[in-house]
């Protein structure tokens, strides 16, 4: 009898044995006949001493409604089940990701960088084994459980360990009375991460792990049921990152990597990723300045970078605690500063790039707030706190989410989103002279009205009533075409120059012109028969461009007259690039947005090559750029059945993942004050159903790109092959969300759509890990 007792106390389940045992006065929970009365059964006693169903036997039910207890009162009413899958932020790393599922903010802005990390303001390092970890200096944001106190809701947060006893008091929470029973709850397992750590995510020991997760679930489903509240509230099971295996017979050693003089002089992170500084804080880390982005042999398996140059996709370098340096590892493989100096090396890891399939995680959740057996698309881990606020029915704080985006889980959304309004709107940028006055010291000075005009005009000369520009050269009749089209007065021709504009926006801008988001932007639209560009006269380049290639491509030629750039005589001389500013330039060329020999007539290939289309570049990212233009725009073209494109430079010297103001531009074409962009941006978009783009009905579909402007390509190891070998590679890794453009850009894309605000923003949003490249 005292081994039963002593047994029985210290169990949370019932058995045959124990159903109607006298109540066992230091039991965990109890089996006993009055339990139900006093609320405090194990989760299972209906199951096993009175023959009820457990949850999971039960038939799903599609809760259109919640089905509480009479007077039961929450601020939340339930969901149904979503099924996978849930992409974590960078770095795959548990506390970080934690408080961006609490916060809805990338770990740069909630200030969780790492597990461990140091912050050179405060002098002080953070662990989860010391007391920094309590300390509110080190978090930013507002979580969710403060969210909602401060609108007039009660939040439990239950976060270490003791799963068995946390359910417990989880159910006996829920049982309080309405003035003390909170609105929201948070139950944290460190199963099965903690065996995943110890067996790899491939073994036994995490099949026995993720069985006892399992079996904690089931206590609180059959404990819900028990309580009659398994209609009735919201849950949500997620987990926060992923694991891959790990093994001591793969790491890569910082030294062989870098060339500095003793790595001991140096404080690094190890690990599946890591991060370098110098361990004298009054000095700055050698690695710096050692040409940290050169690579060293093909197939390395890790590779440094200064935090400015990570891909913008990260969000990984708006921080003082993030180092410098931070070391990208491929997964599977490990990163220690010598040989054996990280010893806990054989198992499971995570912290990888947060792209790679092993590290996403699960999502689940269950009642009438969501839609009935729908399994969703994926999506990211910043997007979760709005979605909780809305189940809530309160207002977020200031995150990185964009809310609305998980409306598409909703019955009821409960916000209703809107387009940002437009900071500022396009100027004009007329036709008003046939001949420049100065030629910008350009090459190519016979064709100077946009041949796009005149090739369209073709199609109206047989109009009546057409007043001529008095400067029409009579010896020159291709001006008259361009003349009835462009230069008509008194109205006259007006509406040929809106016919012409209509039909270009039609067939280039598919889905509305950017909006312009940066403030007091001086900028144009500029229209031509083969694509539509913004031309900034502050900055003295486009700002964006869009054109549609179809499919197939069909183009004349991929040859484009040389050494040939043009003035636009829509753009006066002194707000325009001249020529010869590039030509005495140290370092850096001219670029052309919109790629000539994309041309289908000769006449776009010279609208192409006109200055209002030329931008800064470095002669080696010029590789990429026209490999990405000559071959595989064409190849995307084919492979989605069409697509819009529109590219255009970006700047973010303060690397804070928004577009800089003009103060904080840093760098500028000699001589000028022509910025030179930190990046530049591809946004493209088809049909996700592989309808034409031109006709697309449905939901949309995007491939974007933020691509370092650099002036040497040493981060790609065979950069000095064939472009084939590497620039799609190159590309893929810095891919990026439509929504990580438009911070870049202050640019809002798709406004003129007539697609529903939520379904852009899914689209806008969707995790770089969920759209593949194609072979």
């Amino acid at each position: 009898m005292l081994a039963y007792y002593g047994l029985a106390t210290q169990q949370w389940e019932c058995t045959k044995l124990r159903c109607g045992e006298t109540r066992l006065v230091e039991g965990r929970c109890h089996c006993s006949d009055d339990c139900l009365g006093a609320g405090d059964c194990c989760t299972n006693f209906k199951h096993v001493c009175q023959g009820e169903t457990e949850w999971v036997a039960d038939d799903c039910v599609d809760l259109a409604s919640p089905k509480c207890p009479a007077k039961y009162v929450l601020a939340y009413k339930g969901m149904h089940k979503i099924e996978k899958n849930k992409n974590p932020v960078f770095p795959s790393i548990t506390f970080p990701n934690h408080y961006t599922i609490a916060t809805g903010m990338y770990s740069e802005s909630h200030g969780l960088v790492d597990n461990k990390m140091y912050d050179p303001v405060f002098n002080a390092s953070f662990s989860l084994s010391n007391d920094e970890k309590s300390n509110p200096r080190w978090y930013f944001g507002q979580p969710i459980w403060h969210t909602a106190s401060y609108q007039g809701l009660r939040a439990g947060t239950y976060f270490w360990p003791g799963s068995d006893e946390r359910v417990f008091t989880l159910l006996k929470w829920l049982q309080l009375p309405d003035n003390e029973r909170p609105d929201f709850f948070t139950l944290y397992l460190e199963e099965p991460d903690k065996s995943g750590h110890s067996f790899g995510p491939v073994s036994g020991g995490l099949i026995e792990a993720l069985t006892g997760v399992d079996k904690v679930i089931g206590q609180l489903m059959n404990g819900l049921k028990q309580l009659n509240l398994h209609q009735c509230l919201n849950i949500i099971i997620v987990a926060d990152h992923g694991m891959e295996d790990t093994s001591c017979d793969r790491k890569e050693v910082l030294q062989d990597l870098l060339q500095v003089e003793n790595v001991r002089d140096l404080y690094v992170y190890e690990g599946p990723f890591g991060r370098i500084r110098s361990n004298d804080k009054n000095q700055p880390c050698e690695c710096k300045t050692k040409h940290v982005e050169n690579c060293k042999k093909n197939g390395q398996k890790v590779k440094p970078y200064l935090k400015n140059h990570l891909p913008k996709r990260f969000h990984y370098a708006n921080s003082r605690r993030i180092e410098d340096v931070s070391v990208i590892v491929s997964p599977g493989w490990l990163f220690e500063r010598y040989p054996g100096s990280l010893t806990f090396c054989a198992g499971g890891a995570h912290g990888y790039d947060n792209d790679d399939a092993s590290m996403h995680a699960m999502f689940l959740s269950y009642g009438p707030k969501f839609h009935y057996k729908t399994e969703i698309e994926p999506f990211s881990n910043i997007e979760l706190y709005n979605l909780m606020c809305d189940v809530l029915g309160i207002s977020p704080s200031q995150n990185n989410g964009s809310h609305g985006s998980m409306n598409h889980l909703l019955r009821t959304p409960w916000h209703t989103p809107i387009h940002p309004a437009e900071q500022t709107t396009p100027g004009q940028c007329p036709l008003v002279i046939l001949e420049p006055t100065d030629t910008l010291d350009c090459t190519c000075t016979s064709l100077v009205v946009p041949l796009a005009y005149i090739e369209y005009t073709k199609h109206y000369e047989h109009l009546p009533n057409i007043e001529l520009h008095p400067l029409l050269p009579s010896e020159q009749p291709q001006f008259l075409r361009a003349s009835t089209l462009i230069m008509g007065i008194d109205g006259k021709c007006k509406c040929i120059t809106s016919h012409f504009k209509q039909s270009v926006e039609q067939k280039h801008m598919l889905f509305g012109r950017p909006i312009m988001q940066q403030p007091s932007n001086d900028y144009c639209l500029l229209y031509h028969q083969g694509f539509v560009n913004a031309y900034s006269k502050k900055s003295l380049m486009p700002v964006w461009n869009s054109y549609t290639l179809d499919k197939p491509v069909r183009v004349i030629s991929s040859k484009v007259t040389p050494d040939c750039q043009r003035a636009d005589v829509r753009i006066p001389a002194d707000k325009s690039p001249r020529c010869d500013q590039y030509a005495s330039a140290r370092n850096i060329t001219h670029g052309f947005l919109y790629p000539p020999n994309l041309y289908k007539t000769a006449e776009e290939e010279y609208d192409g090559l006109l200055m209002s289309n030329v931008v800064p570049m470095y002669p080696e990212f010029k590789k990429i750029w026209d490999y990405f233009h000559t071959t595989l725009l064409k190849k995307y073209a084919s492979q989605y059945n069409g697509i819009n494109v529109v590219t255009g430079p970006a700047f973010d010297y303060n690397y804070d993942g928004q577009f800089d103001s003009q103060d904080q531009i840093e760098q500028f074409v000699t001589g000028t004050q022509i910025p030179i962009p930190t990046h530049y941006f591809a946004v493209l978009t088809s049909c996700k159903d592989s309808q034409p783009v031109s006709s697309c009905n449905n939901e949309l579909q995007t491939v974007s790109f933020l691509i370092p402007h650099k002036a040497d390509n040493s981060e790609n190891c065979n950069n000095g092959d064939t472009a084939s070998l590497w620039v799609e590679d190159h590309l893929w890794f810095h891919q990026s969300r439509v929504r990580d453009v438009e911070w870049l850009t202050g640019l809002d894309f798709y406004q003129g759509s007539t697609r529903p605000i939520p379904e852009l923003l899914k689209v806008k949003t969707r995790p770089t890990a969920a759209i593949h490249r194609r072979p």
